[in-house]
């Protein structure tokens, strides 16, 4: 399948503005790689709103994906995220956790980093001469040159994220109740 397939559209009330006019479409599509996906697109025509949201077909099970980051080949391999998931750069202590408005992308390896890099920005406006973010900034530069190996870790809770390198290991991961407890 080279282009999306449309599987269809509903109308639907806007959150924001509350116009019964918030048209969703879902579309199938085959990522390489990556597997079927399923691509929904929302807009208000009256207040702008928009939402995306890619979905992996594939997966399913919560689960857990650890990719050694080693090459530049691993740099350039790419990731679905779903929007529930976490990903964690362990080398760096960092991560991007999902939030109410959280959508789905995706990337590639080198994109994740640039992401981290943004928000390093953002963090690191008013103290750019500070060490701490000219250090952590280096450290990001060398992990998207490559220079520096590090473990990129997907923890997703509807196992609809996907790293497509036949290296990254998939791991089953726990659901938890509301109390934090371990369940089924």
């Amino acid at each position: 399948m080279k282009n999306p397939v449309k599987i269809g559209t509903l109308r639907v009330r806007c959150p924001l503005c509350g116009s019964p006019e918030l048209e969703v479409t879902d579309y199938l599509y085959e990522v390489p790689g990556l597997g079927h996906v399923l691509i929904t697109v929302g807009t208000c025509p009256r207040c702008g709103y928009s939402f995306r949201d890619v979905r992996s077909l594939e997966g399913g099970e919560p689960r857990r994906i650890v990719f050694r980051v080693e090459s530049e080949e691993d740099i350039n391999v790419m990731v679905l995220k779903s929007s529930k998931a976490s990903i964690i750069l362990e080398e760096m202590g960092a991560s991007m956790d999902p939030g109410p408005a959280s959508e789905s992308f995706i990337t590639t390896v080198e994109g994740i980093i640039d992401r981290f890099l943004e928000a390093l920005s953002v963090a690191c406006r008013s103290r750019e001469s500070d060490k701490a973010c000219r250090e952590a900034r280096e450290k990001l530069e060398a992990m998207k040159s490559a220079k520096t190996p590090f473990t990129l870790v997907v923890i997703d809770p509807e196992g609809a994220s996907i790293v497509s390198s036949p290296k990254a290991r998939y791991e089953p991961l726990q659901r938890r109740d509301d109390t934090g407890e371990g369940g089924g």
